[in-house]
């Protein structure tokens, strides 16, 4: 097998030798859990415009990274964190992906499960500047605004967490008056964001606590009372025991769809009581194993289902690792290193956000979960990296 000197946490270089592991190839059977995957975008790395202030994006490849998603029967959950929305991508760039992803979902056909592939796209408040003088009114209009933009395409809406209203709300009552005016509107039910601070610093405090607990205590509230509005909520804590408390606590018909990249697993699977659906940033990443999981579990087999997702845990806690807000970074690094595209630069230049020795571990964790879909392809990848930051991968020790 291939081999190549990799670094290691203590800063030695280590001879690394390939698992021989097969690649998954999902036969996309029948599941029995709604499974989104938040698909990042691809940079076009040849635009002349400064990265740090414009986005650049290769509409093409980005696209085709979609189609792959719905090909493995995942949906697409559109413009959300994972595609840089509020670190690289802004407002007027986000639309025109909703777009052109609602546009190619119409042309893709029906999805392998039947019926049409699933677009979900976040409306937000990005376009509106997190200011403590901002009001309520302020934040309502803005999110109305997006509301309305994706609407007019005929899409599909989560409603994503807004810095704007953090950074403005005095009370947990401001929260509920704008939750329960948005939902008051929308035209089909929608999918709720809760993004941690973990995901996003200005997010602290959010539901009008910085007590977790007590927080969902307010979110729950303005759920419940708006169930008909309501498709699920998508919790992105990182905390198991969280979710499950909340999943329990939902009014009959909302759906909990798991945002937990360290314990998908257990919570997709779920006990007695319920499960979790699934809005997972890793299954940009970990699509294959995912959906030869889901297979797995439609046809009855728990226990294959947790044995194939095992591998890509340790896989994605690295990649979702303090501070996960640089997540998207592996997850790009994965779509280099399994050909989607062609380079390893990102909007925004957040490429740098990751050191040598992170993405060398991704390799490594990637290859073990059988997650390499040509492992001398990413091997040549990896080692042309390697070799900007002064590493001969293929040097003898």
């Amino acid at each position: 097998m291939p081999s190549l000197l990799l670094p290691g946490s203590n800063g030695t270089l280590e001879r690394y030798v390939l698992s021989g592991r097969a690649a998954w190839k999902p036969v996309v059977a029948g599941w029995n859990r709604i499974a989104f995957a938040a698909a990042h975008v691809v940079a076009d790395p040849r635009s002349t415009v400064d990265p740090w202030l414009e986005p650049a994006i290769d509409w093409d490849r980005t696209i085709a990274y979609r189609e792959h998603l719905w090909k493995l029967g995942f949906g697409v959950a559109e413009a959300m964190d994972t595609a840089q929305r509020g670190m690289g991508l802004d407002w007027g760039n986000s639309l025109e992906l909703i777009r052109r992803s609602i546009s190619a979902a119409r042309a893709f056909g029906a999805s392998p499960h039947g019926g049409p592939v699933r677009v979900a796209s976040g409306a937000g408040t990005d376009h509106l500047a997190p200011d403590p003088s901002r009001t309520v009114a302020d934040v309502i209009a803005a999110y109305e605004h997006q509301i309305e933009a994706i609407e007019g395409l005929e899409g599909r809406l989560i409603l994503m967490a807004s810095r704007a209203l953090a950074a403005c709300a005095r009370s947990p009552d401001d929260y509920g008056q704008v939750y329960d005016r948005l939902l008051s509107q929308v035209r089909e039910p929608v999918i709720i964001h809760w993004l941690g601070d973990m995901f996003d610093p200005a997010l602290v405090g959010y539901w009008g606590h910085r007590d977790l607990d007590r927080a969902m205590d307010v979110a729950v509230d303005v759920l419940n009372r708006n169930a008909a509005r309501i498709d699920g909520v998508k919790i992105s804590l990182l905390d198991k025991d969280r979710e499950i408390s909340m999943r329990r606590r939902l009014a009959p018909g909302i759906r909990m769809y798991t945002g937990d990249d360290f314990n998908f697993a257990e919570l997709i699977a779920g006990d007695a009581q319920g499960y979790s659906d699934a809005l997972l940033g890793i299954f940009d990443s970990i699509a294959p194993a995912a959906a030869a999981a889901l297979d797995a579990l439609g046809a009855g087999e728990p226990q294959k289902f947790h044995q194939i997702l095992a591998p890509t845990v340790p896989l994605s806690r690295h990649i979702f690792r303090a501070p996960t807000r640089f997540y998207k970074t592996g997850v790009v690094f994965m779509a280099w290193l399994n050909g989607h595209q062609d380079h390893f630069v990102m909007v925004g230049g957040q490429q740098s956000t990751r050191h040598i020795t992170h993405l060398a571990e991704i390799f490594r964790l990637a290859d073990q979960a059988g997650l390499l879909s040509d492992p001398e392809r990413a091997s040549r990848r990896l080692a042309s990296l390697l070799a900007v930051h002064g590493i001969d991968a293929e040097a003898k020790q």
